[in-house]
Formats: structure tokens, sequence, C-alpha cells
């Protein structure tokens, strides 16, 4: 028996319905479904989910109280599987089959996937033959291709990708656990602290840091509008900005009526056709049109395994020789795209661009197959269409642009304005995405004189520099090496689900300032990107076969141990500064009442609320939602001048809650039009809550009708009874009319 694995489940059944003549029969082994055909020799497709083994601490190791994050650094790892009904069918066709052929993805982690389940295999069939299926697309001629010319193994792929697996477990778990230790944040909300994790938090902590050191400086700028045969248009004074006040004066006061038109320039400018898509490039495209990295990927991945695109985790730019051009052209012969199939064919010759980077692994993300646009869902479609038109867009001819350069005089002072026109489409009709607009003019010469309609001086001033977008920041990461075209969209999700940075363009809470100053002043090392890029170096040299797992490993595990030499001693120094950074991040603003800090609290019972660090002299409060993290803005509310706040659920967006004083009194008059329609309670026992042993409570410290326990002071209620002063406020709230 001949036993296929692939990554997936779906890739599974879409590879043996094309390597099968007829539909393949679909089997259950251990609860999970497996694909049988074959007449002479019987083959069985298994699709895994990913790693069904992972890399684990042994169990001795759980304790953060006990064990030292440190004594992770050294220690062995265990494996443990993670989809035991998968280990099962693998071990029971494994006992039956005669060859194995893996058909993971290509790449570091697909190769390791693979391995895994080659493993297990052979641990009940060790002496089975192996092979590997090398593919970039799921369509019927790569995957027969692939099956016809299998290939060896890569083992040292393999090692790569468990390497990166071994570093990023030990450096997470241990750096995580001292950092969370140290801060006293543990349970759910601990602080993770990982590899390229913290490069990239500092990056962006590092840039809200020049934005808050930042001085604008004032400037001016002059405009004058004017108009020929009814068409109006702005030009602009030559000096582009006035630094100095009394020049721009100067210059506004001598404006007149009449602006000469004293030199005219036009020109054409060529604008290239862009490059082919790698990952990376991919990634910003699907930004710039409302995607985040994270959901591009996920239907990347998606359109991939159903054999639309090919594989979307590539750096190359370069299309490979190997592939015929013009075939996947003539696939859009009919359909949707037709129009620009038959264009794109016509030409003599298709000479596509070429990037700057070519690899050998898998070619740039392009179409591997037709799709309906009924076929897919509304963003599946938009990706798709966007791989399609890209994909053209590689083999169109130049845009060209018109441009016109105007000088005018008005009154010996120099204004121009620059225009440009699309004259040529070239790649731009393919792939209108971002496209700049016309800036025209009328029709002007040189010499004419045109009447000034308006004039205005803008005052205005420099910006600080902007915050990193999803996009930008991908590609900053790839510049720095930090991470892989693979995991980069991964590490900013998890600083979104960490409460580490809220919003698009990306923003630092309090907290990460905390961890990134807290890193950044007592072990720098773990911050600075030439620490991961090393590692990731030396990670590529095992997959090139340069050098051993093992050396790596240890490297790894002697600059973690300096990193920890650092960290302990300055154990106080870190835990004092991060205590303080999480402090800020639960401060809301002032109190209305008395003017200290409000707070996000806990009470006795673990609920939250906005309290006053005056209490007990001060007991204004306010509700906050029951579940959610609580991220704090920088945008304060005009009338409370209290920050706005997000929650932020578990592996959902963070909702603006604003200000969560308004948010209160809004629920408060929400509140008075339901009362208004609901009969006050007569008695005590009539508000929900009270039963026989708190009205009792009550009524021993002196409160028998609605009426006392409605002006009775709340607080002190509480201190009498014991009953938690959240609830008494709440009775008292729905008593008051």
């Amino acid at each position: 028996m001949h036993l296929i694995i692939a990554e997936k489940q779906i890739a599974a059944r879409r590879i043996a319905s094309i390597l099968s003549p007829k539909k393949p029969q679909k089997k259950r082994i251990s609860g999970i479904d497996s694909y049988e055909f074959g007449n002479d020799e019987k083959t069985i497709a298994i699709g895994l989910s990913g790693h069904i083994v992972q890399l684990d601490f042994p169990p001795a190791y759980n304790n953060w109280q006990k064990v030292e994050a440190k004594e992770l650094v050294d220690a062995e790892l265990i494996v443990t599987p993670t989809h035991a009904k998968i280990v099962s069918a693998l071990k029971k066709l494994g006992k039956k089959a005669t060859k194995v052929t893996i058909a993971t993805d290509y790449d570091r982690e697909g190769e390791l996937i693979g391995v895994e389940a080659l493993n297990i295999v052979k641990g009940v069939n060790e002496n089975i033959e192996y092979e590997r299926a090398v593919y970039s697309a799921i369509t019927p001629v790569s995957i027969k291709e692939a099956f016809e010319n299998t290939t060896k193994i890569d083992f040292n792929l393999a090692d790569a990708g468990h390497s990166r697996q071994v570093i990023d477990l030990v450096w997470g778990a241990s750096l995580t656990r001292f950092i969370s230790l140290a801060s006293r944040r543990l349970g759910k909300q601990f602080l993770s602290v990982g590899r390229v994790q913290s490069p990239t938090l500092a990056l962006i902590v590092d840039r809200e840091k020049e934005r808050e050191a930042f001085v604008p400086t004032p400037y001016w700028e002059i405009y004058v509008d004017l108009a020929k045969n009814g068409e109006n248009f702005k030009i602009r004074h030559k000096k582009t900005r006035f630094w100095e006040k009394e020049e721009a004066d100067r210059v506004f006061g001598v404006i007149n009526n009449e602006a000469l038109v004293s030199s005219l320039e036009t020109s054409t400018k060529e604008d290239k056709p862009p490059t082919p898509f790698n990952t990376t490039e991919f990634i910003r495209a699907a930004n710039s049109i409302g995607f985040t990295p994270a959901n591009a990927m996920r239907i990347a991945e998606s359109l991939y395994t159903n054999g639309y695109i090919s594989y979307p985790r590539t750096d190359n730019t370069v299309y490979p020789s190997t592939i015929d051009l013009r075939e996947q052209i003539e696939m859009f012969s009919k359909g949707h795209f037709s129009e620009y199939a038959k264009k794109l064919l016509a030409k003599k010759e298709l000479k596509p661009t070429k990037g700057k980077k070519e690899t050998t692994d898998h070619p740039p993300i392009f179409p591997a197959s037709v799709a309906k646009k009924s076929q897919l869902k509304e963003d599946e479609w938009k990706l798709y269409e966007l791989v399609v038109r890209r994909f053209f867009a590689t083999f169109a001819e130049n845009a060209e642009w018109e441009t016109m350069k105007v000088s005018f005089d008005i009154n010996e002072e120099e204004f121009r304005a620059n225009g440009s026109r699309l004259v040529k489409p070239g790649w731009r009709w393919y792939y209108p995405y971002n496209a700049p607009e016309d800036r025209l003019f009328p029709a002007l010469e040189e010499g004419e004189i045109l009447p000034v309609n308006d004039k205005e001086m803008l005052d205005k001033e420099t910006n600080p520099p902007g915050r990193y977008g999803q996009g930008r920041l991908i590609k900053m990461m790839e510049d720095m090496a930090l991470g892989t075209k693979a995991t980069r969209h991964e590490i900013i999700s998890k600083l979104y689900s960490r409460a580490y940075v809220h919003g698009n363009p990306l923003q630092p809470t309090q907290t990460a300032y905390a961890v990134v100053e807290g890193l950044e002043n007592y072990a720098p090392t773990i911050t600075r990107p030439d620490m991961t890029s090393t590692l990731e170096e030396d990670m590529d040299r095992i997959a090139e076969g340069n050098t051993p797992e093992e050396n790596v490993l240890q490297q790894s595990r002697d600059m973690l141990t300096d990193v920890f030499k650092e960290l302990e001693d300055n154990r106080e120094k870190i835990s004092e500064s991060l205590r303080e950074g999480l402090r800020k991040d639960k401060i809301i603003g002032k109190c209305p009442d008395c003017g200290c800090d409000l707070i996000v609290r806990r009470s006795r019972r673990g609920s939250r609320f906005i309290g006053c660090e005056g209490y007990p002299d001060c007991t204004f409060s306010l509700p906050l939602p029951k579940s959610g993290h609580i991220l704090v803005t920088d945008k304060t509310c005009d009338k409370h001048s209290l920050y706005h706040i997000k929650v932020k659920g578990q592996k959902k967006r963070a909702w603006d809650l604003g200000c969560p004083y308004c948010n209160y009194l809004e629920w408060k008059e929400e509140q008075k039009k339901e009362k208004a329609a609901t009969p006050r309670p007569e008695k005590i026992s009539d508000i929900p809550g009270i039963g026989k042993v708190t009205q009792e409570k009550l009524n021993s410290a002196g409160i028998s009708t609605v009426d006392e326990l409605e002006n009775s002071d709340a607080n002190e209620i509480s201190k009498t009874t014991n009953i938690p002063l959240g609830k008494i406020i709440r009775w008292q709230e729905a008593v008051a009319y």
C-alpha cells in the first residue's frame, strides 16, 4: 500500500482527486478521513492538521513559583502528540504501507511537519520506503508532475524548522516567565516576551517615543486661486514653506490681481510595471485595500489549498523558466478577465518584470487556475483578483504620464504648479490599485495673464513621524530579518492579542512601554534586531547543510544565558520599572470629585470597575464590562477629560467603549427610562438580589425600608455588613427615582 501524507485534509482530498482516474473512496480511519484509490496498488491519501506533535517542557518545569525561569534554558524538551486521532491513523496505515510519499508544503515548516509524520510511521514500520513530492500549486499539472518526479526529503530543511521551534519555545517561555513574575502579572494577563516579538514591539514603542519627543515647528504656506475659461486651479509659492512669519506676511501682502505665466514646460514620464508578488509585497498590497496581514494570509492559504493560486509563502520575485507563462495567461481567455488576457496574448513577446530576489523553492505568487466569482466568498474574490491583476501587470508595458510644470509671476513673486495626466495606461489598466489621480490645468500659454481670484495663507506645524501601519511594519521586519515570510503576520497578531498594541497604525499601550523600557534599560539584547537576525542566519545555514543544528541550538542557549545574567543582576529594577508602567496603563484620568487618579481596579470578588485612588475617603466609581481586556487609549473626552478605553475580547477586535463616564451616564439615562415604565420596589425584599440573609444584614445596620437604603451612605453600609460596595450601589440605583 502506498501512503500519501499531505499537510491538511483538504490538500489530501484534492491530491487524491487529481491522481485517481476516478473518484477516490472516502474512508474513516481512527475517526480521520482518508482517500483511497488505485487497482493494482492501493493508494491512500491522508491529511494532517499542521503539526501533530509539539515540543514542550517536562511537567516538572510547569510550576512558575518553584522553577526559576533560567532553568528552562538548558531543560531537555519532550515531544507530545497534539492530534491523537491523526497519530493513531498514521500508525494503522503505516503498519500496512510499503511506501510513503510526504506531500506537505515545501518550506521549513512543511518539511518539519512531514518529517514528524514520517517518524510516527517509521515507529511502526522501520524499513518503510519514503520519498518527497514537491509542488507549488495544487493543480492537476503541478501535482502529477510532482508525483512523477519525486525527490528526497530535505532533512536539513526540517532541522532548520525544528531549530526555530526549539529556540522560540525556550526564549519565549523562559523570558515570559521571568518578566511575568517580576511584574507580578500572572494568569491570563501574563506578559509575553519573544525572540522576534520583543524587537518588533520595541520598533513600535521607539517610534511612539519619537512622536512624543517631537517638537512641532510652525510654518506658513501661501496659495493663490486662478481661473481660465471657467476652470479653477490653485498655485503655490515657490518657497513651499515659510519658516518666518514676517517674510510670509510680506509676500502675502504684495500679491496683486494678475498672474503672468512666466514659463511652461511639458514632458513625459515613464511609469514601470510592478514586480511579481512575493509574500511581503502581497501582504502590503492586500493591506492597502483593507486586509490585515493575518487575514490576507489566511485567505491566501485557502485559495492555495483550493488550487486557485500558487504557494503564498515565498521570497521569490522572479518567475522561473519552468512555468509556461503564456499558458497561464491563456487560461483566462474566457471569463471575467478575458479582455485583459487577450490583450496580453496579442503581444509578440511576453517578458515579465523581475524583482531583486530569486529563489528556487517556490515561484512568486501567481494565479494557478481560473476561478469564477460565484465560487468564492467576497473577500476571497478580492484577493484572488488582486493576484490575477498583479500577474497580468508584470507582463504589461510602461504607463506614460504627461507632466506640466508652470511658473507664474505675481508682482515679482514666483508661484508654481505641477500637473500630470495619464496618457498611456499601460500596466495600470490591468492593475488599477492605488493609482495617482490626474492633476489637470486648462490650456495655458507663456506670456498670458490670468486674474487672481483669491489668496490664502495657511498656518501649519510640522508633524511627528507617523506610526507604523501593519503593511509597513511587515516590510521593516523583512528588512531587519525579524521573523520569516511565514511568521511575520503572526507576530503582529500576537502583539494585538497580548494587548501590547491597538489600532492601525499600531499604537502601543502603557504595558508595551513598561515591557520594552524594562528590557531596553536592563537587558537590551532582547529588544535588538541583530540578535534575532543572527539566529535567522544560523537557521539558514542549517537549511543549507552548512552547520549542524546542535551547534546553533547551543549558541542560542549561550546567548540566552548571557541575557539572564543581565536580568538577574537587575531583577529589582526591572520589577519596579514594570510595576510602575503597568500601573500607568490602568490610569483613566482624574477623579471629578477629589482630583486623585482614577484607575482600573478589581473588587474582592474579582469584578472590575474604575475606582478612585482616594478611596475610602472618595467612593467615586464607574462600571466596566465583565469580560475583555481593557485598553486605555490616548484620546480624551472633551467633557470629562478621561481617556477613552477599548475592550479587547479573546480572538476578537477591540471595540471602542469611549469615555467611561459618558458611557455610564448614557446607561443611567437608559435605566431611568426603564424605571419610568417599572413601578418602584415597595419593600427591600422586592429588590432583585436581596434575599432573606442579606435583608437581615441590612436590618442589623438599621436599614429596613427602601427609602433608608436609598439615602444611606453605601460605603458605611458595606463596612458594617460586609456586603460588597458595588452591590449596594446597584441596589441604590435600582430604587433611585
